[in-house]
Order: C-alpha cells, then sequence, then structure tokens
C-alpha cells in the first residue's frame, strides 16, 4: 500500500479584484497546529472596500503563520503554510518558477470550480475540537473592533459588548485596554485617596490614544485626498420646500406596493436625483485624464454614501434608473445595511457614477461634500426640519430642506449645476407629478 504524499503548500493572499493591491491583516482563527479542511475559513483581511474572509484552498495541517494581525500584506505575499497529504511532490515554496496569486472567489476575475464549498465561519480552535464537542463561540464583534482588538493585543473574549445585540465595538475594545474616556489613575497603578496635607500631585501627562490607520479608512483618507486636489471642485445650494415630500412618504409607507420596505425622503430625493440627469447628464460623468474627455455614462451606478464603524463606505445601487420606486427604496436600504454591517464585497463598493450623502441624518442642515473619484457630483441632503416659510404671501411653517450640490467644473458649469439642483428641489416641492412622469 503506498504512503500517501506529504506537501507543504503556501498560501498566498489571493487577487481580490476591484484594482485591490494590498489588504491589511486583520486576524487569524487558526493556529498552528490546527487542522483545517478545504474552503474553511483561515482569517479576515480589510481592504479598501470591505472586510474579507479567506478560505483555504488546501486541506491540513497549518505549520506556519507568516503574518501578523495588523499588517499590510500585497497580493501575492505568502499568509501561511499548511502540510497536506495526497498532494503534489514538492512544496509549493521549493518552485523556481513565478509564483501567481490566487483568485479568491467572488471578488477576482476569474471563478472557482463550482465544486468548492462557501467559506464558513470558525472558532480558533475549530482544528483542535473533537468529534461531537461543539467548538467555542466566536466573540460577536465589528470588522474594526477585532483589527483594533489585535493592536492593543486585548482578547476579545474579555470584553463586554455594548452594541446592538451585544456586539463588540471599537470603545468597548478601548475601555477594555485602559483607553476608554472614564478617568483612571496612572499605568499600573490603584487609585487611591488623597491624604490631607499631601502635596499637589504632579501633572499627568497627556492622555492620548494612537489608532494606526488602514483599511478602509486609510484608502478613504487616500481617496478624497486625490479628489480633492485633482479634480476642480464647485458647490451650489438650495433651501426648498418639502412638505409635499413628507407627506408622500407618509402615504408610501401604508401603500401595498411598499410592502416589507420603509420608504423615507431619501428615497424620493435620489429619485429627484436621478430625473435631473435625464437633462443633464454630465453629471453621471467621469473625466478620462489619458485622453482629456468626458465621459457620460448611459447607466446611473448610484452610490449611497454610508457612515459604519470602519469608515466612509459607498455602496452601489446599479442601473438605478431602471428601478421603480418601490425597488429603488429596498436597494437602498439594502447595500446600505450591507455596508455597515461588514457583509459587502468589494464589487458591491465600487464603481459608482454619481452619489448622494444624506448628511441630515447627523442632525446638520448641509455641507460640501468631498466627489467620490472618478465621479463628476455628489448630492448631500441636509435635515428635514419645521421652519417659517411663506406660502402665497403668508407666512406658514413648513418642512424645510437644504441640499447642496458638488461637481466637477472641468465637466459640469455653474449653469448646469444650478439648472439640475432646482430641478431636484421643485421634484420635493411637488413629487407625486414628476414621479408619474417617470414611470
Amino acid at each position: 500500500m503506498t504512503n500517501p504524499t506529504r506537501a507543504v503548500e503556501e498560501f498566498r493572499l489571493p487577487d481580490l479584484g476591484e484594482g485591490l493591491t494590498e489588504a491589511d491583516w486583520v486576524h487569524w482563527v487558526v493556529a498552528v497546529g490546527d487542522r483545517v479542511e478545504l474552503n474553511q475559513v483561515i482569517g479576515e483581511v480589510e481592504t479598501a472596500k470591505a472586510t474579507v474572509e479567506l478560505p483555504s484552498p488546501y486541506g491540513g495541517t497549518v505549520e506556519e503563520l507568516l503574518v501578523e494581525p495588523g499588517q499590510t500584506v500585497p497580493v501575492g505575499a505568502p499568509l501561511l503554510r499548511i502540510a497536506t497529504e495526497d498532494g503534489p511532490a514538492e512544496p509549493a515554496g521549493d518552485s523556481d518558477g513565478p509564483s501567481r496569486p490566487s483568485v479568491l472567489v467572488g471578488y477576482g476575475p476569474g471563478d472557482a470550480p463550482q465544486s468548492r464549498r462557501a467559506p464558513r465561519r470558525i472558532s480558533a480552535d475549530a482544528g483542535r475540537a473533537r468529534d461531537g464537542d461543539p467548538p467555542p463561540a466566536r466573540p460577536d464583534a465589528k470588522p474594526g473592533a477585532r483589527k483594533l482588538a489585535a493592536l492593543l493585543e486585548v482578547d476579545l473574549d474579555t470584553v463586554t459588548g455594548t452594541g446592538r445585540g451585544g456586539v463588540i465595538t471599537r470603545d468597548d475594545v478601548r475601555r477594555t485596554a485602559g483607553h476608554g474616556d472614564e478617568p483612571t489613575a496612572g499605568h499600573g497603578e490603584e487609585p487611591t485617596a488623597e491624604r490631607p496635607h499631601s502635596p499637589a500631585p504632579e501633572p499627568s501627562p497627556e492622555r492620548t490614544t494612537r489608532i494606526p490607520v488602514g483599511g478602509v479608512r486609510k484608502r478613504t483618507a487616500e481617496a478624497v485626498s486625490r479628489s480633492a486636489f485633482t479634480a476642480p471642485h464647485a458647490s451650489v445650494f438650495l433651501t426648498c420646500d418639502a412638505t409635499a415630500t413628507v407627506d408622500l412618504v407618509s402615504t408610501l409607507r401604508a401603500s401595498p406596493a411598499f410592502e416589507g420596505v420603509r420608504p423615507t425622503a431619501l428615497s424620493i430625493v435620489t429619485r429627484a436625483l436621478l430625473h435631473a440627469i435625464t437633462d443633464e447628464p454630465s453629471l453621471n460623468a467621469h473625466w478620462d485624464d489619458d485622453t482629456g474627455e468626458i465621459v457620460l455614462h448611459h447607466d446611473v451606478h448610484l452610490g449611497i454614501a454610508t457612515a459604519t464603524s470602519d469608515g466612509l463606505k459607498v455602496p452601489v445601487v446599479r442601473e438605478a434608473q431602471r428601478l421603480s420606486l418601490p425597488r429603488l427604496a429596498r436597494s437602498i436600504a439594502e447595500v446600505a445595511d450591507r455596508a455597515r454591517t461588514g457583509r459587502s464585497t468589494p464589487s458591491e463598493l465600487t464603481g459608482s457614477t454619481v452619489s448622494v450623502t444624506n448628511v441630515g441624518v447627523f442632525g446638520v442642515d448641509g455641507g460640501t461634500p468631498i466627489l467620490n473619484p472618478g465621479e463628476s457630483a455628489i448630492l448631500a441632503v441636509g435635515a428635514i426640519s419645521d421652519r417659517p416659510w411663506v406660502v402665497d404671501g403668508a407666512l406658514a411653517i413648513r418642512k424645510v430642506v437644504t441640499l447642496s450640490l458638488s461637481f466637477d467644473h472641468r465637466l459640469v458649469d455653474g449653469g448646469q449645476a444650478g439648472r439640475a439642483l432646482a430641478t431636484i428641489g421643485a421634484f420635493l416641492g411637488d413629487p407625486v407629478p414628476m414621479l408619474l412622469a417617470d414611470t
């Protein structure tokens, strides 16, 4: 009987697609000596677009972990080595040929064989668990919290989550590490009551926390800096009466057509933006630096700027101009929820042609948003609030909102931007006729 061939396979960071060339290693869920199965999740990386679970392309025993949490890893760099059986005769690391990074299923440019099972979440001790013994539960933590815990060397099993449903947040990790906002004693000392007539304490050094920046937040900073200094930004503003829009939203929520989805004023605003683009297509375009040409997009891939615990993400509603209002409302809610919960894939966070940001959810009236790289316009929606407004020559209390449209002045001039914003304002002031005209 022939003994199985034992080989050591080296797993390298796969091509994550969308032009991504590197990722930050968040954490391992396996350790040296663990037994892993094909497609078992071995760890997580954070890219410029999302946090991604990596499944193992080999089954075997983990021999060596080659990267540390918080480390930035280029595509093609080795991550770990796995001893396999019935594998190739030579270890992958001994090959003289050029290494070719593998492609992660669902993220890279190619597709893997369909016979592979979908990745599944496991605990760090899953490889050591005996048959019949369920692996210990993995702490429920946001990806950003996991990364910070690794950097601060905090065991997530010791952290009490205060997020929704007990989810561990970054603030929870900081508190456990002793970097919270509550007053603390000096490092390594127990607080003591001040004795009478004791000398005044020496001033303590400034209390600060340094947080390494990587992943989504690092790439967002790079992108907005590049956009701010390469595209000539300009902005126009409009304050308008949105009472009819607010009334319409209340009516739609009771409509059977919106069953299972909660329409919002943002749904109407995005429909108004799509309406304006039909008249001013330059808002849905980009500047080609190589040719010096304006490229008009025939489809509107609508970016929804979304604040998450990992930083700003812009999930995309594809071909938004083709969607009915109920489908548009549902799509906006779904992509935003996936982004907030860290479930978006890199492809879902790439490729927007125009964006909208709802700064009103933070209680502010407006702002001047920075363009997403490769776009010519972004619409900011302020808070809708009760304000005095003149209606038919008389003062009344109305639902009023401030809109601001930032644009790339190479593609859009002030007249085009002004007309587009006026169209959006008119839509919000009397949405029903324009909604009917769009159907």
